[in-house]
C-alpha cells in the first residue's frame, strides 16, 4: 500500500468539485481541506492543541526554513517533525523550491540545483532534488513535495519551456532518492501560463505515477481569470484517483473556485498574516479591526462562529487589543481566521455531498465583499 491514498466520496454532477478522504500514516482527513501553514514547525501564535480543536487534520511546514534553522539533522534526532513540534496529525512539507525562487538575485539555478545565500546570515547554501528529499526524509513528513522550479509571472515561452523540462528532470531525481515507505512524494505541475507546457508537464509527471499531484506556478501575480483558466486546463488532465493540491491559495473566493475546478488541498499564510495586521475573515468579507466603526461594537467577530475569540470576546475588545499592540489580540484573530477557514471548507464539503455546491458557490460569491486586494489569492 502506498503511504498516501485518496478515497472519493462524492463529486458534484455539474462541476469538478469533489469531496473525499486522504489517508496518511498519521491519520485521515476530509477534503476539500485548507492546511494551516507552520513555516518553522509552528503555526504562528497557535498551539497544536488549538489546531486540533479547530479541526485541522493536516498542517504544512517549510523545508527551506527548517533546512536553515534548526537543521534537519536535529529534527531527525528529536524523532522527526511530529515529535519535535508535538503534532500527531498529518504533515506536508514543501520542497523549498518556491522560497528559493523568491530570493531573486540571491540565488543561481543550474541543472544540478540551486545555490543561494541564506536570508538569515548570508551564508552560501545549496539545495537540489537530492538534498530536498534528504531533508524531508529527516523531517518525516507524511506528504513530501518534489523539488521544482517555480516560473515567475510574466515569463516568456522559451524560459517557461526550459524551466518546465528541468522540473520534470528534477522530479525524476526526487523519485529515485525518496526511499521512505512511510512518506508519499507528490509531483508538481509547472508550465507557466502556457497550456501546451502544462499538458506536457502533466503527462510526464503522471507517467512517473506519483501518489498525488500539486498545481504549481499559479497565484504568482497573474490575473485571477488567467489563473482559473490554467487551473481548469491542468486539473482536467490529472488522475481522478489521486489527491490534487493547489499551492499558495487562501482567500475564500479563490478557495471556492479552486474546489469548483476539482482541487482537494490548499495552503496559504494568508489567514495568520492578515490576523497579525489586525484583520478578521468573515463570510461577508474582511473586518479591519483598527477601524473606528468597531469602537463600541460588542458583537462577536462573526455571529454563529464557534471559535474561542467569538465565544468569549467582542469586536470592541479585540479592536482595543489591536490598537494597543497587545499580542493577545493578534492571537485571537489568528484563532478566528483559521477556524473560519476550517468551517468554510467543511460547509463547502457538505454542499458537495448534498449536491448543492452550485447554490453554495452562488450564495457565497453574491454576499462576499472582496476588498481592496481582490486580485490576489494570497
Amino acid at each position: 500500500m502506498p503511504a498516501i491514498t485518496y478515497e472519493l466520496i462524492k463529486q458534484d454532477p455539474a462541476t469538478g468539485a469533489r469531496a473525499g478522504i486522504i489517508h496518511t500514516p498519521h491519520g485521515s482527513f476530509p477534503t476539500p481541506i485548507f492546511m494551516p501553514v507552520g513555516t518553522q514547525a509552528s503555526v504562528k501564535g497557535v498551539s497544536p492543541e488549538e489546531l486540533h480543536d479547530m479541526g485541522a487534520g493536516i498542517i504544512l511546514s517549510n523545508t527551506y526554513h527548517l533546512f536553515l534553522r534548526p537543521g534537519s539533522d536535529l529534527v531527525r534526532e528529536a524523532g522527526g517533525l511530529h515529535k519535535f513540534m508535538n503534532w500527531d496529525g498529518a504533515i506536508l512539507t514543501d520542497s523549498g523550491g518556491f522560497q528559493v525562487f523568491s530570493l531573486g538575485d540571491l540565488r543561481k539555478i543550474t541543472e544540478e540545483g540551486v545555490t543561494f545565500r541564506s536570508h538569515i546570515d548570508g551564508s552560501k547554501k545549496f539545495l537540489s532534488p537530492e538534498v530536498s528529499m534528504k531533508v524531508q526524509m529527516d523531517l518525516g513528513s507524511d506528504i513530501v513535495m518534489a523539488f521544482d522550479e517555480c516560473i515567475p509571472y510574466p515569463a516568456d515561452y522559451d524560459y517557461a519551456k526550459a524551466s518546465t523540462a528541468r522540473t520534470t528532470r528534477w522530479a525524476q531525481r526526487c523519485k529515485e532518492v525518496m526511499t521512505s515507505p512511510h512518506q508519499g512524494l507528490f509531483g508538481i505541475v509547472q508550465g507557466g501560463m502556457y497550456k501546451d507546457l502544462r499538458t506536457r508537464s502533466v503527462n510526464e509527471l503522471v507517467e512517473m505515477d506519483f501518489p498525488g499531484y500539486a498545481v504549481g506556478g499559479l497565484s504568482v501575480g497573474e490575473p485571477k481569470e488567467l489563473m482559473y483558466e490554467m487551473l481548469d486546463h491542468t486539473v482536467e488532465q490529472l488522475p481522478k484517483d489521486k489527491p490534487r493540491y493547489l499551492m499558495g491559495v487562501g482567500t475564500p473566493d479563490c478557495l471556492v473556485e479552486g474546489v469548483m475546478h476539482g482541487i482537494d488541498m490548499f495552503d496559504c499564510v494568508f489567514p495568520t498574516r492578515v490576523a497579525r495586521n489586525g484583520t478578521a475573515m468573515t463570510w461577508n468579507g474582511r473586518l479591519v479591526m483598527k477601524n473606528a466603526e468597531f469602537t463600541s461594537d460588542f458583537r462577536p467577530l462573526e455571529e454563529g462562529c464557534d471559535c474561542y475569540a467569538c465565544r468569549n470576546f467582542s469586536r470592541a475588545y479585540i479592536r482595543h487589543l489591536v490598537r494597543a499592540n497587545e499580542i493577545f489580540g493578534l492571537r485571537l484573530l489568528s484563532l478566528h481566521n483559521l477556524r473560519f477557514l476550517q468551517r468554510f471548507m467543511h460547509e463547502m464539503r457538505q454542499s458537495i455531498i448534498e449536491e448543492r455546491f452550485g447554490e453554495f458557490r452562488r450564495n457565497f460569491l453574491d454576499n462576499y465583499n472582496y476588498g481592496a486586494k481582490s486580485h490576489s489569492c494570497n
